[in-house]
């Protein structure tokens, strides 16, 4: 995928993919044997608009207005579509979540003139937003076109199975809302309940020993300073849980986990049968405050020492 630069200042607001684009809005490009579009071409945004802030909100209000979504010939150019659709969630990053919200229903919607454009949309909707594998993943953005989907006109009933499940489970344990309850077991065999751990902060960790990306974040929450900070001052406590079945695998690599950290295994797979918890990424973080309110889902360590750092201060 091509990188994306954003260009902000006081005059101008450019979009380009590198390499080789100019910035500059020209007439659709189109393959006359075929009939197909061959290139993406942004809004033309208007001089008077001089604030860089007003003129990211402008072109993520119009970004799609070249595009006619009831041509199913951009279904056939992903290195067009696809990559303009990465481009877009960059450009999102730069106005403010309701305007984003806004702009991802729009666009969803304006590809439901076609049940195979929008399809074809809403599959890089689940690469880019939902994908654990994807740097841009992003819960909220993808509840929006999640909205999108299951207001649609032309789906039907099946087409929405999918995004009425996932639209479910994205809202549990969101960011501002207070996350569920659950049952945890200790290696003597003792139960908690999440609710039941005290601290200003909790850190809910769940991983699997062995996994090179569980390795890696356990050493991050060691390291990172405000996280170190946090719990050597008493103020975070991190609940190691570990949610599969193979609970002897777990015990033999037990030490892997800091002693001080709440280690735990999900007797019964309770989280995983219930879809408690959104378990499509191994690791998993979640950030919680005195009172179980989500303040990171599905985080970086770097992202929760980041907001730490904000709060120790």
């Amino acid at each position: 995928m091509k990188t994306f630069v954003i260009l902000l200042s006081a005059a101008a607001l450019c979009v380009a993919c590198r390499p080789g684009a100019s910035g500059q809005t020209a007439p659709k490009e189109v393959d006359a044997t075929a009939d197909t579009i061959t290139a993406f071409y942004y809004p033309a945004i208007p001089a008077v608009l001089t604030d860089p802030k007003d003129r990211a909100a402008y072109l993520v209000a119009h970004y799609w207005d070249n595009v006619d979504f009831a041509d199913t010939n951009y279904v056939h150019r992903p290195e067009v579509t696809e990559q303009a659709w990465a481009n877009f969630i960059d450009v999102l990053r730069l106005v403010e979540p309701q305007l984003a919200d806004s702009a991802l229903k729009d666009v969803m919607a304006r590809a439901g003139a076609d049940r195979k454009c929008q399809l074809y949309m809403a599959g890089l909707a689940d690469k880019y937003l939902y994908d654990p594998n994807s740097p841009m993943r992003n819960e909220e953005y993808y509840i929006a076109t999640l909205d999108a989907l299951l207001a649609s006109p032309v789906l039907d009933d099946t087409d929405k199975i999918r995004p009425k499940a996932r639209r479910e489970l994205a809202q549990r344990n969101r960011v501002g809302t207070r996350a569920l309850d659950f049952v945890y077991t200790l290696p003597s065999g003792e139960q908690g309940r999440l609710y039941g751990l005290e601290a200003e902060y909790l850190l809910l960790f769940i991983s699997n020993p062995g996994c090179q990306a569980c390795t890696e974040t356990v050493a991050a929450l060691q390291t990172l300073p405000a996280i170190s900070r946090a719990q050597e001052e008493g103020r975070l406590k991190v609940l190691s849980l570990y949610p599969d079945e193979d609970t002897d695998y777990w015990r033999e690599h037990l030490d892997e986990y800091p002693a001080r950290w709440v280690r735990a295994y999900d007797k019964g797979m309770v989280l995983t049968r219930k879809a408690l918890y959104d378990l499509k990424a191994i690791p998993t973080l979640y950030l919680m405050d005195r009172h179980k309110t989500v303040l990171l889902k599905d985080a970086t360590p770097e992202a929760i020492d980041r907001l730490l750092g904000e709060r120790l201060e």
